[in-house]
């Protein structure tokens, strides 16, 4: 395949950040559809308890965006194995959004099939994450012997 590891890795981290921000709509369906975007102040709703979910969406948001640069940058083999750690937690936290969103009534299934797809992406996003890590230690027994 052409280009290097990282190349792949960080176009496949795009995809992933494109589909999520295509499922989570980030606000930006409803604008078209000209419906506020705004918390609602219920008493339904705990604002702390809406606060923290944002920030955790946005930590989960922004890990892939600080991925893709360091990917870019650093290639240490400490690196690679924290990277490929991460690729499967996100892969785990994907699995669980297509189950949990199956309990979402009505099931639009559109979004599943996103899902879906942000799913096999990140198992894509895996492989390439290992052989990456795996280069890195094949590079070092090749130096040893």
């Amino acid at each position: 395949m052409l280009g290097n590891y990282q190349q792949k890795i960080i176009v496949l981290w795009n995809v992933f950040l494109l589909g999520t921000l295509f499922h989570t709509q980030l606000g930006l369906m409803p604008l078209f559809h000209g419906i506020s975007v705004t918390i609602p102040s219920s008493h339904a709703h705990n604002t702390t308890d809406i606060s923290l979910i944002l920030w955790l969406m946005l930590l989960f948001f922004v890990l892939p965006m600080i991925t893709m640069i360091a990917t870019a940058f650093i290639n240490s083999r400490r690196y690679r194995m924290t990277h490929f750690g991460l690729t499967i937690f996100y892969s785990f936290m994907n699995f669980l959004h297509v189950v949990m969103d199956l309990g979402v009534q009505p099931i639009v299934w559109s979004q599943i099939s996103l899902m879906v797809i942000l799913f096999l992406v990140g198992l894509l996003l895996n492989i390439v994450s290992f052989q990456w890590m795996q280069e890195g230690a094949n590079r070092k027994q090749l130096h040893v012997n």
